[in-house]
């Protein structure tokens, strides 16, 4: 539906520019679900969010999974691949079904996501904590790569 950021000649009842605005928005949100691009996997639940730093000592991805058990959560490390696969399991109970939902906007299902390294981490040193539906994975740097880093001194000209 449209929010409240719109004037209100787009939001007024069913008149107007306002109904022509709320199709328009259903069908690139219908879209964006169906893309490709969108990130949906399985039977549609969404790939995690991520994010991924890098420090002197390694790197850390972090992954938003709200609503997901840690027993739902397969996390492994092919080589220079992460991969974190779960599945997100309906909450709805089987009385739920006599009920007309008006909007549905949550997924559930299986889900992949999977992250390329710029480096080979010792899988002996990955640790992973998965707290209140974050799981963060630190995957700290060989030490040859850490060796081979050094800082270069920029003189001026």
């Amino acid at each position: 539906m449209a929010g409240p950021y719109l004037p209100p000649m787009f939001t007024r009842g069913s008149e107007g520019l306002g109904s022509l605005f709320r199709e328009i928005e259903k069908t690139f949100d219908d879209f964006s679900r169906r893309s490709p691009l969108a990130g949906y996997f399985g039977d549609g639940a969404a790939a995690p969010k991520i994010d991924v730093s890098e420090s002197k000592d390694g790197i850390e991805v972090t992954a938003e999974l709200p609503g997901v058990d840690e027993k739902d959560i397969d996390l492994t490390l092919s080589n220079d691949v992460l991969t974190i696969r779960g599945e997100k399991k309906s909450e709805r109970d089987e009385g739920d079904k006599e009920k007309s939902w008006h909007v549905v906007e949550r997924r559930y299902g299986a889900f992949t996501r999977t992250v390329t390294l710029p480096y080979q981490p010792d899988s002996d040193k990955v640790e992973a904590k998965f707290e209140k539906g974050v799981l963060r994975i630190r995957l700290p740097k060989p030490a040859e790569i850490a060796k081979k880093e050094k800082k270069i001194a920029i003189s001026g000209g």
